[in-house]
């Protein structure tokens, strides 16, 4: 099928099995939210199942099985489409269908909504609308994720990065039936689609359910997958810096670097992953170690890399009179990290979190396709087994090149209202 791979996981460790269909684009901030708001309005009803509460029967007849409106953001793509969840056919009493029957449901649900004189069911958009505006209102409302959000949307402030998944108020509340419906054809016709798989059927079975389930698929035009634009320095020499205030008791801390040439080429992701995890991912990380527990500078503090955009973040939770003592903390066990002050114990203990990690990750039929699914839109592509090995492998050398030119970026404080600069 022209512009779709499908990739199929098959084990025989789950009692469930899992689809899920992603149709990927650029992000960007004028669509972002259409983007959004597209499978929710999906969800509300197809032609052959018109409202919730028959697509609602539907799953119960298929052993309460569920679908659900997926939208992701990997580094500058937007991942928007449908997941699923449903029983193995291997427990259903003298077997069944159920992986058939559910992609046959997905297909409807993608292929033939519901519709009013060719455009999407205004009440359906409106109604969608209304709940996407009220959650992209609600980020605010959990200061930490507010304020890597505004760290990224001002570091990257140009680049299609600093766009939120769900996009702005002000696009979502111009969407109409009509422009949706525009959208959602040219996004049909125009996408890369990722399919996966995760359960205990056959490769070929999975591929003639999903032949048949979206035989009506439009015809395909140029769905060349965008790429991520990664910038591997920062735009100044200096850092910027950026202050809001808000009515908080616990300032917010989010510092922001560049990644620098480790990003160039092919990435050398498991050094990646265990640098991390050796600076900031964890409760024997640097930062924890040292600036939340020795120094007790902050409430929290940790870091996390976009490894598909080559950015990472720290976030932190500070007194405001502690910002510049934190600060500077932060950015000296960067440098101990890149100095090669990592002991034999940090090391290993980084490697053990990060493959318990992504094992634990596997232990889910969910787990597993948001990690082929990260590999699949990656500059270099892997499968989690194999990560756990490269990872074993990964010397203090590599770590340390892996982290010898990040390079800070942008620093945003959330301070509160009678904060006086950066302190109390």
């Amino acid at each position: 099928m022209p512009g779709i791979t499908l990739t199929c996981v098959k084990t025989d460790k789950f009692k469930t099995g899992c689809f899920s269909l992603n149709l990927i684009s650029g992000l960007r901030q004028d669509t972002a939210a259409s983007n959004a708001l597209l499978p929710r309005v999906l969800r509300r009803g197809s032609t052959e199942f018109p409202d919730m509460e028959r697509i609602a029967a539907q799953l119960d007849e298929l052993y309460g099985a569920r679908v659900e409106p997926a939208v992701r953001k990997k580094g500058e793509l937007h991942c928007i489409g449908l997941f699923a969840d449903f029983a193995d056919d291997r427990y259903i009493p003298g077997g069944g269908s159920v992986l058939e029957k559910t992609l046959s449901l997905l297909g409807n649900i993608l292929l033939s909504p519901d519709t009013r004189d060719g455009a999407f069911r205004r009440d359906y958009v409106e109604s969608e609308k209304t709940i996407l505006i009220d959650d992209i209102r609600a980020a605010i409302n959990d200061k930490r994720g507010y304020s890597i959000s505004r760290l990224l949307e001002e570091m990257c402030a140009g680049e299609a990065f600093g766009v939120s998944r769900l996009g702005r108020e002000e696009q979502a509340r111009k969407i109409t039936p009509e422009t949706l419906t525009e959208h959602y054809r040219r996004l049909i016709t125009d996408s890369r689609i990722e399919a996966f798989y995760c359960g205990a059927a056959e490769p070929g079975r999975v591929e003639a359910a999903l032949h048949l389930a979206f035989r009506d698929l439009p015809s395909r035009g140029d769905t060349t997958a965008p790429v991520t634009d990664v910038v591997l320095y920062p735009a100044t020499d200096t850092p910027r810096y950026f202050t809001e205030s808000l009515d908080v008791t616990q300032g917010k801390l989010s510092v922001g670097f560049r990644m620098g040439k480790v990003m160039a080429g092919v990435p050398d992701y498991p050094a990646i992953m265990v640098f991390n995890s050796v600076y900031g991912s964890g409760e024997i990380s640097k930062l924890f170690m040292n600036v939340r527990e020795r120094l007790s500078l902050c409430y929290y503090a940790s870091s996390m890399i976009d490894k598909h955009k080559g950015v990472m973040v720290v976030a932190s939770g500070v007194d405001f009179k502690d910002y510049d003592a934190a600060l500077s903390e932060i950015l000296a066990q960067l440098g101990h990290v890149q100095n090669g002050d990592i002991s034999d114990l940090e090391l290993n203990a980084a490697k053990r979190t990060v493959i318990t990690a992504i094992k634990l990750a596997m232990d889910r039929p969910g787990g597993l396709e948001d990690l082929y699914f990260d590999s699949v839109v990656s500059a270099a592509r892997y499968d989690p087994e194999d990560l756990c090995d490269m990872i074993e492998e990964v010397t203090l050398d590599r770590v340390v090149q892996a982290s010898s030119e990040i390079r800070t970026d942008s620093i945003y404080f959330l301070k509160g209202e009678q904060a006086d600069g950066n302190g109390a």
